[in-house]
């Protein structure tokens, strides 16, 4: 399954049915006075979250979703049928923005969670409704209201506990399938990974969902590489995982190159709690992951790990770290202090 993450689409809601005109006809009786009865009114259309998907490839060959009209009224007081809603069927952890790309109109980030995107028209009144002591045979009715027609964009964002982040080939598939279920692509050139991938991650009998995305490299708030596409993938995320290459000649400007990057994007992700880890520490001698790692800890202001995710060295470690920060943004305060006017 090809993996879409933005998209565009067209709706428009039903519009509603007009009213009849009509007088009752029957034998026997004289004065039978208007039945006209109402229009029905247009179907709407709906946005749900739904369990199951994690892309937005099925917008990719149906962009135009149109409701049906309500039917108009009929005679002897007869409704109009109401048209049929339509539900756009997305995944999880959608936004609905508007046509001009920055106003949010929804975010959808629990199954079930539905949005009225455009209301159907209302019915018209038939002539019926018009009937007063002064009016017994009005012979006008009312026209169906018009439908909504919207043009709206669709951008998915994951839902993740955390986020791997680094430059392409900073061995970050090869973690996430060391310590999860995920099995993304392995190679040894850059940008092996071009989609994002998630993997259930277990620690000391817990788990929690880890993304990866492709990697990113100087310039990419500018367009370069992949850009940053895909960082709103880890918007969602608790804790960011930097992960360097340790067998890289220089790990301060790789280190610092991701995070001139991540401040690029958006304040918020730059801000994010970040673990920074030393990977393919076994293609090292001590004295060069020593040496790298006291490097990385005094740009970084924090603890550094050490790690090997081909060699399944100190993963449980940063794992740990890693839950760790998700648990302390998850706490909410159970005592809250007294509402004081």
């Amino acid at each position: 399954m090809k993996f879409l993450d933005l998209c565009k689409v067209y709706i428009r809601s039903g519009g509603g049915g007009s009213g009849c005109v009509s007088f009752r006809r029957e034998k026997f009786i004289e004065f039978g006075g208007p039945d006209g009865g109402d229009g029905g009114n247009g179907g709407s259309v709906w946005a749900e979250a739904v369990e199951g998907l994690n892309t937005l490839i099925d917008f990719r060959y149906q962009q135009h979703f149109f409701a049906k009209s309500g039917q108009q009224g009929m005679g002897s007081q007869r409704t109009g049928k109401t048209g049929d809603d339509i539900v756009l069927r997305v995944p999880v952890g959608t936004e609905i923005i508007d046509e001009d790309e920055e106003s949010v109109i929804a975010d959808l980030t629990e199954v079930g969670q539905r949005i009225l995107l455009a209301k159907g028209g209302n019915g018209g009144w038939g002539n019926l409704h018009f009937k007063s002591s002064t009016n017994r045979s009005p012979s006008r009715a009312n026209p169906g209201q018009e439908g909504v027609e919207r043009t709206l964009w669709l951008r998915l964002k994951l839902i993740a506990d955390s986020g791997l982040v680094g430059l392409p080939n900073a061995g970050k598939s090869t973690f996430l399938a060391a310590v999860s279920n995920a099995r993304p692509k392995i190679a040894d050139y850059p940008f092996t990974t071009l989609v994002p991938n998630l993997g259930v991650v277990g620690v000391d009998g817990r788990e929690f969902v880890m993304a990866d995305i492709p990697g990113l490299i100087e310039g990419a708030s500018e367009g370069r590489g992949l850009g940053t596409q895909f960082l709103a993938h880890v918007e969602r995320c608790s804790v960011l995982l930097h992960l360097v290459d340790g067998t890289s000649e220089d790990v301060v400007t790789d280190y610092e190159t991701i995070v001139t990057e991540l401040d690029a994007y958006a304040e918020e992700l730059g801000n994010k709690p970040r673990i920074v880890a030393l990977n393919k520490i076994d293609a090292l001698d001590d004295e060069t992951i020593a040496e790298r790692r006291a490097a990385l800890e005094e740009v970084s202001d924090g603890k550094v790990f050490v790690i090997s995710g081909a060699a399944n060295k100190g993963l449980q470690d940063v794992l740990r770290a890693i839950l760790s920060e998700i648990d302390a943004a998850n706490v909410v305060d159970e005592d809250p202090a007294p509402w004081q006017p």
